[in-house]
């Protein structure tokens, strides 16, 4: 088992560290004081994303790890990996996760369990490897990116919200079995509604081909259904994560907790 006297500095792994959310989640947790393991598929991306965090933040210790997380051999071999190293983990953001959906009958089989195995069993291999290796042992928090689609329809999404469904209630489910055997390791999804990111771009090309519009006009039609009248940033999601991961939050777990600007009230 992995020693507390071992570690050096408190760490955060978040997988999908290079996209839009996953990237200013990055930026938040290392000005908080935390030393990333940045997870992610594309190492060009991934060496570009740690070699700035490390000029930026040069008292931390950066870490970076490709990986196919919807792959539970690669998930397993990255965990032997920092194993080996004797890593301790005080944080784990799941925050990898793609877009998909289309008419449900219409729908392959290769797009339905690329948006399931990326979004939800990606999130399950990396937090089963975290709890079997103990490397959580005094505490900690998991933080999964789930979204406002985890909780409503959304059409023409049925992958998408069947994955983020299950990441709410996989964080539901761990978080009280965590809090019954005193693990002081809390549980919790974060739910976005739309978030200005390059998935965000994606969808609303495909709701303008839907619509047979624009996409500023898909984006319009979009931010009048928002209370607050437009698209949520990723720094704000990612202020949401850093209060999350910080001791303050200690009484939070098993929730899925709203940054939509009004979108789902619930």
């Amino acid at each position: 088992m992995i020693t507390l006297e071992h570690q050096e500095y408190k760490r955060v792994l978040i997988t999908g560290a290079t996209g839009g959310i996953g990237k200013s989640i990055a930026q938040r947790l290392c000005q908080d004081g935390f030393s990333p393991i940045l997870v992610a598929r594309s190492a060009e991306r991934l060496m570009q994303l740690a070699r700035d965090l490390s000029l930026q933040h040069p008292h931390l210790d950066v870490i970076s790890e490709v990986c196919d997380v919807s792959v539970s051999a690669d998930v397993r071999d990255l965990f032997k990996r920092l194993e080996k190293r004797e890593i301790m983990i005080n944080v784990l953001v799941n925050g990898a996760g793609i877009s998909g959906g289309g008419i449900t009958s219409m729908i392959s089989d290769e797009l339905w369990l690329n948006v399931i195995n990326t979004n939800m069993n990606g999130m399950f291999y990396f937090t089963r490897e975290l709890l079997r290796l103990a490397m959580m042992p005094y505490g900690g928090r998991i933080i999964n990116i789930a979204s406002t689609g985890g909780k409503q329809g959304v059409i023409h999404g049925a992958p998408y919200c069947a994955s983020k469904h299950g990441m709410v209630g996989f964080s539901k489910s761990l978080g009280l079995e965590l809090a019954r055997n005193n693990s002081g390791i809390t549980v919790n999804a974060i739910c976005p509604g739309f978030v200005e990111t390059d998935m965000a771009e994606r969808v609303r090309e495909h709701y303008a081909a839907i619509w047979g519009v624009e996409k500023e006009v898909a984006k319009r039609r979009v931010e009048e259904r928002i209370p607050l009248g437009r698209y949520i940033t990723a720094d704000e999601v990612a202020a949401m994560v850093s209060y999350i991961a910080s001791p303050v939050s200690s009484g939070i777990t098993a929730q899925a907790i709203n940054v939509c600007g009004g979108l789902g009230n619930y």
